[in-house]
C-alpha cells in the first residue's frame, strides 16, 4: 500500500510540474507572438505612412519646387 501511496503521489507532482512548465511555456509563446504581431503593425504603419508621404511629395509641381529650392540652396551655399 506504501509504495502505492509513493508512486501515486510522485504521478501528481510530475503531473503538476509537467503542467506548470508546460503553462509557462505557453504563456511565452503567446508572449512573443503578442510582441511580434504588435511590432509587425507598427513596421507596416511606418511603411504605410512613409509611402503615403512619399506619393503626396511626389506630384510634378512639388518635386519641381523642391528640386528648385535645393539647386539655389546648393549654389548659395557653396
Amino acid at each position: 500500500m506504501g509504495r502505492f501511496l509513493v508512486g501515486a503521489i510522485a504521478v501528481v507532482v510530475g503531473l503538476f510540474v509537467v503542467g506548470a512548465i508546460a503553462s509557462w511555456l505557453f504563456h511565452a509563446l503567446l508572449g512573443s507572438i503578442f510582441y511580434l504581431i504588435v511590432g509587425a503593425l507598427v513596421v507596416g504603419g511606418a511603411i504605410w505612412l512613409y509611402g503615403r508621404a512619399k506619393r503626396s511629395l511626389g506630384s510634378t509641381r512639388n518635386q519641381n519646387r523642391i528640386e528648385a529650392a535645393m539647386s539655389t540652396w546648393r549654389q548659395r551655399n557653396r
